[in-house]
C-alpha cells in the first residue's frame, strides 16, 4: 500500500503566541484522549551514522530524506514505537512499529541479531541500516506536549516547548536519565491535515509575524555536538 504523505506547517513561538493559541485550539479542537491533563511528556531516540547524515540532511534542506526514532510518552515503556519519518517535496508520512522495552533496550545496547528475523519490516530495514550502514542511537531528546485533533480533515495541531537534548545519552529507558535544555530553543505550533485543512483551523492558527518554517528538534538538540 502506498503510504499516505501529509502536509505540516510549523511555527516559532513566544509565550504570549502560545498562550493565545492555546485558549483558540480549546475552543475549537478536542484534546488528544491519550493526553493527561491536556499534555504528554515525550522521549524519542534518534538514531544517525558516522556522517551525521540525518542531521546534515535536515541542515542542507535535502528533498527526499527520513530519520528514525524510538519514542515512548511519559516514560511509560509499556508502550513504544520505532518509526521511520520521511519527507518529499515538502509532505512527509511516517512508518511505526511497536517495540517492548526489552527489544529497545537490546537496540540500545547494539544486540541486533534478533531484529532480522522480527516480522515488523521496520524493524528488519533499521537493523539493516545499523549492521551496513553504521547507523547508531545517537541523543535523546525529550519535549512537552500539548496535542489537539479536528477530526474533519484529519487535523492535528501540537503545541511543543519545553525541548531538552541528552547531549550523547542514549538510555532511553532510564527514567533518571539527564537531559537538559537544548540551546535557545523556542516554542513551536505544528499543524499536520491531509486533503485539506479547515478554515476555521487556518485562521485558528495564524499568529501575526510568524510565518511557516522549518524546524528540527532532532538537530537542535545536537547543538552541543
Amino acid at each position: 500500500m502506498a503510504p499516505q504523505y501529509r502536509h505540516e506547517w510549523k511555527h516559532v513561538l513566544n509565550i504570549g503566541d502560545l498562550l493565545i493559541l492555546r485558549q483558540r485550539l480549546r475552543a475549537i479542537m478536542e484534546s488528544d484522549p491519550h493526553a493527561i491533563d491536556g499534555k504528554y511528556q515525550i522521549r524519542s531516540l534518534y538514531f544517525d551514522n558516522l556522517d551525521d547524515k540525518a542531521l546534515r540532511e535536515k541542515i542542507d534542506g535535502v528533498n527526499m530524506r527520513e530519520k528514525f526514532r524510538i519514542r515512548l510518552y511519559n516514560c511509560d515503556p509499556s508502550v513504544i514505537h520505532l518509526e521511520k519519518k520521511s519527507k518529499r517535496n515538502g509532505l512527509g508520512t511516517k512508518y511505526s512499529a511497536s517495540l517492548t522495552a526489552e527489544e529497545a533496550q537490546k537496540i540500545v545496547d547494539g544486540d541486533l541479531d534478533w531484529m532480522l528475523g522480527s516480522a515488523r519490516p521496520l524493524v528488519q530495514e533499521l537493523y539493516c541500516k545499523m549492521r551496513y550502514q553504521g547507523m547508531r542511537p545517537k541523543t535523546l531528546v525529550d519535549y512537552t506536549r500539548e496535542p489537539f485533533i479536528f477530526r474533519p480533515g484529519n487535523v492535528r495541531v501540537t503545541l511543543d516547548y519545553d525541548i531538552r537534548t541528552g547531549l550523547c545519552c542514549t538510555d532511553l529507558l532510564d527514567p533518571e536519565a539527564v537531559t537538559i535544555p537544548a540551546g535557545d530553543a523556542p516554542l513551536l505550533v505544528e499543524v499536520k491535515w491531509d486533503e485539506f485543512l479547515p478554515s476555521i483551523i487556518r485562521d485558528a492558527v495564524s499568529v501575526p509575524d510568524r510565518r511557516v518554517g522549518s524546524f528540527s528538534k532532532y538537530a537542535q538538540c545536537r547543538v552541543y555536538g
